[in-house]
C-alpha cells in the first residue's frame, strides 16, 4: 500500500481506503514511494491469560507477520508504527533483520525504527513483530505501520514548531512538561532530542527553561503543557502544513495551595546509577524541575548519589533542595534510607535477615529515615507483606522478624496496587500494632515519561518560601514525626478541633470537630472522602467536585467521643487521569485483569488522646494490658473488650493466638456468642485472616 508524496503521517488514515483500492486494482508499487504495511491495530498476546479485561479473552494473534511489496533500499529507510500497552519485550524484524524493540511503555505512541541499507528487497518483504525473551503475559496493540524510503530526519522534516511555556501571572518561562499528540491522541515522534535544557521521549518533553523547537510531519496536533500536580494544564491545537514554521505559547497557573508544605519524592532512580529504566542523571534534574518536586531524595540501588553538582550545572538547583539517599536493595525487601553521605559507608544489603539489615542501616552515618518500599510487590521471590508471613489486620510478622522501619510506602505510582486501599489497610494494622510508620507517597520512577517522577508524592510540613533553601534537618524531622500529607492527584488536609494536624496528639475532649479540605487542579476531580479511626471507617461522604482548580470540597464533621486512643486518617478519591499529559500507570504486579484507576489524596495520622494520659496508646498496648489482666479468664477478657474499639479486639485475638489459644478454640467460639458486637466482629475477622494465612503457607 503506497502513501502518496505530500501526504503527512497524521493524514494516513484518510488515504488508506483509497490506497487499498488502488493497490487491489494495480497490484504494483512504484519505486521510491512509501508503503502502508498495515492500516489496522492488531491485538497480540504470545502466551498466558489476558492481562487486562479491556482486551478480549481470546482471538488475539501470537505475533504479527505481514508481507508487503517495496523497492530495495540502497540507503537507510524508516519504519513507522503505532504501539499501545506494551510491557514486556517485543522485537520488530524485517526480512530476518531485527530493527529494534517496541518501547516498554503502556502509553499509546508512535515508534520510528531505522531500516539499514539493503534490508528491503525489490518485490515481496516480510515484517514480523513477536514477543522475545521470557514469555510473560502481555496484551498489546500494534499496527498502522508505514515503510518510508527516507531516513528518520527526512520523514520528520515537513514542518517546524516552536513552543514557549510561561507562568500565566508573571509571563515568565517555567520548567514544565509538554506533550504532543495527534488527532488519535497518540504520542507522536519529532526531531526533538535530549540536551542540557530538555529531556525528550516520544511526544513528551521536559523543558527546564520553558522553550523548545523541533520539526515534525505536517498534520493536526494537540499540545499540552503542565507542571505537575499543583498547576493547571494548557492546551493548544495546531495545524501544520508542509513548510510551515509556527510558534505557540502556552500559559499555566499555580492552582493548588500547598502553603506550609514542601513536595517530596522519596523514591527516585536514574539509568546512570541504577542501570535500568531510561532516565539519565541529566534528564532526571530536568524532570524534577518540570514536575515541581521541591525536596527530591536520590535513591539509586545500593548507591549514594549527590544531585547537587549537576543540578547547579544545569541551572535547576533554584527549583529544589536535593537530599542524598539510598535504596537498600536486599533479598528480603527494599528500604529507602536518608540522609546519607555521598562518599560514606553503604548499608550492607547482602545480610540474610531484617535484624542484620536494619542494624546496618542505622549504623550508617546520618541516617534518620528507613522506609519499607512497595511491601506488596515481589522482588527476588520475596514479598514483605505476603499473607504467608504477614497478617495485615494486626500488623504482625508471622516469622518473628522485626520491622524497624519508621516509614512505609502507601502510594507508589510506579508500582500501584490493583486495590489501592490494600497498603492503607496494611499501614492501619501496623499502626495498631505499635509500629509508628510515616505514610509515604512516591513515584519509584526510573524513566523520563513511562512512570512520572513525583506523580505520587509526600507533602512534608516545612517552610516552603524558597525551594532552593529548604531546611533539610527540620524537614526530615517533621517527616519522621509524621507531619505529612500524601498526594496522587489530590491534596487532602485535616485539622482536629481547629488546631491539630498529622503527626500531632489531640488532647482529650468530649467533642471532636474534624475539618477537612480536598484540593486539586482543574483537570482532576474528587468524588468521595472517607475518615478512618484505627483503620475502621467512621464516616464517608460523596463529593460534588468543583470544575475549577483549587478547593474541590471542604466540610467539618463532629464525631462522638471515642472509646480509646486512636489515629484518624482522611482519604479522598476520584476518577484516575488517563490523558497523556499526566497518565496514571496500571498496576505493576496486578492481582486481577479488572482495574479502575483512582486519584488519591490522604492525610497522615492525627492521634486522639481519648484516655487523657498524654501519650499515643496503640490498640496493641490496650489489648496487651487487658490480656495480662485476665490471663486465664476468657469470659472476663471478652467483657472488658466491649469498652474498646474493634482494633483492640483484633490485637487481643492475635495475642491469644500467640499464647496458644486458637482463633477456633471451642471455648472461645462459645463465649463469643454472648460478646459485644464489635468484639465478635474483631475476633471473626482475625480468625478468617489467620485461616487464609495458614492456607497460603501450606500451599506455597
Amino acid at each position: 500500500m503506497k502513501l502518496p508524496a505530500g501526504k503527512s503521517l497524521v493524514m494516513m488514515k484518510q488515504t488508506l481506503l483509497t490506497l487499498l483500492f488502488s493497490l487491489a486494482v494495480t497490484g504494483t508499487v512504484m519505486a521510491g514511494e512509501s508503503v502502508i504495511v498495515t492500516s489496522k491495530m492488531i491485538h497480540l498476546r504470545s502466551a498466558g491469560e489476558r492481562e487486562w479485561s479491556t482486551f478480549p479473552e481470546s482471538g488475539q494473534q501470537k505475533e504479527l507477520s505481514v508481507p508487503f511489496e517495496a523497492e530495495a533500499n540502497p540507503s537507510e529507510a524508516t519504519l513507522l508504527l503505532r504501539q499501545d500497552d506494551v510491557k514486556q519485550g517485543w522485537s520488530v524484524e524485517l526480512n530476518g533483520t531485527v530493527l529494534g524493540k517496541l518501547v516498554p511503555d503502556a502509553n499509546d505512541q508512535q515508534l520510528l525504527l531505522a531500516v539499514p541499507p539493503n534490508t528491503v528487497k525489490t518485490g515481496k518483504n516480510q515484517l514480523r513483530i513477536f514477543q522475545s525473551g521470557k514469555l510473560d503475559p502481555d496484551d498489546i496493540r500494534v499496527g498502522e505501520i508505514v515503510y518510508f524510503p527516507g531516513s528518520k530526519q527526512q520523514v520528520l522534516a515537513e514542518a517546524q514548531l516552536s513552543i514557549e511555556v510561561v507562568d500565566g501571572q508573571s509571563g515568565k518561562p517555567l520548567p514544565c512538561r509538554v506533550t504532543i499528540v495527534n488527532i488519535d491522541k497518540t504520542l507522536v515522534a519529532t526531531t526533538a532530542q535530549s540536551n542540557e535544557r530538555q529531556a525528550v521521549r516520544t511526544g513528551v518533553m521536559y523543558l527546564s527553561e520553558g522553550k523548545t523547537q523541533f520539526r515534525l510531519p505536517a498534520g493536526t496536533y494537540i499540545i499540552a503543557a503542565g507542571r505537575g500536580f499543583e498547576y493547571g494544564v494548557d492546551f493548544r491545537t495546531v495545524e501544520l502544513k508542509v513548510g510551515d514554521e509556527k510558534k505557540v505559547q502556552l500559559k499555566i497557573n499555580r492552582e493548588v495551595d500547598t502553603k506550609g508544605y514542601v513536595s517530596c519524592d522519596t523514591h527516585i532512580h536514574t539509568l546512570t546509577h541504577s542501570g535500568h529504566g531510561d532516565c539519565s542523571m541529566e534528564e532526571r534534574m530536568l524532570t524534577l524541575a518540570g514536575e515541581q518536586i521541591e525536596f527530591p531524595i536520590a535513591t539509586d540501588h545500593n548507591k549514594q548519589i549527590d544531585y547537587e553538582p549537576l543540578s547547579r550545572k544545569l541551572n535547576v538547583r533554584q527549583y529544589f533542595t536535593p537530599v542524598i539517599g539510598n535504596e537498600v536493595t536486599t533479598k528480603w525487601g527494599h528500604f529507602n534510607v536518608f540522609p546519607v553521605q555521598a562518599e560514606g559507608p553503604i548499608p550492607d544489603y547482602k545480610l540474610p535477615d531484617w535484624d542484620g539489615v536494619f542494624d546496618s542501616i542505622y549504623e550508617t552515618p546520618n541516617v534518620k529515615v528507613a522506609i519499607l518500599n512497595h511491601a506488596r510487590d515481589i522482588h527476588s521471590k520475596y514479598r514483605p507483606f505476603d499473607p504467608r508471613n504477614h497478617l495485615s489486620l494486626t500488623g504482625e510478622n508471622l516469622d518473628g522478624w522485626r520491622l524497624r522501619a519508621n516509614a512505609m510506602e502507601i502510594i507508589n505510582s510506579g508500582a500501584t496496587q490493583t486495590d489501592f486501599m490494600q497498603l492503607y489497610c496494611d499501614w492501619f494494622g501496623a499502626l495498631n500494632r505499635g509500629l509508628f510508620l510515616t505514610p509515604v507517597g512516591c513515584s519509584d520512577s526510573h524513566d523520563v515519561s513511562r512512570y512520572i517522577v513525583g506523580q505520587a508524592r509526600t507533602y512534608i510540613q516545612a517552610d516552603d518560601k524558597d525551594p532552593a533553601k529548604i531546611d533539610v534537618s527540620q524537614t526530615i524531622q517533621n517527616f519522621v514525626d509524621g507531619k505529612v500529607l500524601l498526594s496522587y492527584g489530590l491534596f487532602t488536609q485535616i485539622k482536629v478541633n481547629g488546631k491539630y494536624g498529622p503527626g500531632e496528639l489531640v488532647p482529650a475532649s468530649e467533642d471532636l470537630e474534624v475539618s477537612l479540605t480536598v484540593s486539586g487542579p482543574w483537570w482532576v476531580s474528587a468524588d468521595q472522602i472517607s475518615l478512618y479511626a484505627n483503620g475502621e471507617l467512621v464516616r464517608r461522604e460523596k463529593i460534588d467536585s468543583k470544575d475549577q482548580g483549587g478547593v474541590k470540597w471542604e466540610g467539618t464533621w463532629k464525631l462522638k467521643p471515642l472509646p480509646n486512643d486512636c489515629h484518624l486518617v482522611a482519604i479522598a478519591t476520584g476518577l484516575g487521569v488517563s490523558g497523556l499529559y499526566w497518565p496514571l500507570a496500571k498496576p505493576y504486579q496486578p492481582d486481577a485483569p479488572e482495574y479502575k484507576s483512582h486519584v488519591v489524596g490522604s492525610t497522615g495520622a492525627v492521634w486522639i488522646d481519648a484516655d487523657a494520659d498524654g501519650k499515643k496508646t496503640t490498640a496493641h498496648a490496650y489489648a496487651e494490658r487487658l490480656v495480662t489482666q485476665h490471663p486465664d479468664d476468657l469470659e472476663a477478657l471478652l467483657k472488658s473488650l466491649a469498652d474498646y474499639d474493634q482494633a483492640v479486639s483484633l490485637q487481643a485475638a492475635s495475642l491469644l493466638r500467640a499464647r496458644g489459644v486458637s482463633p477456633f478454640d471451642p471455648e472461645l467460639t462459645k463465649l463469643l456468642q454472648d460478646a459485644a458486637r464489635p468484639v465478635q466482629i474483631g475476633f471473626g475477622l482475625y480468625a478468617e485472616a489467620w485461616r487464609s494465612s495458614q492456607i497460603a503457607r501450606a500451599t506455597n
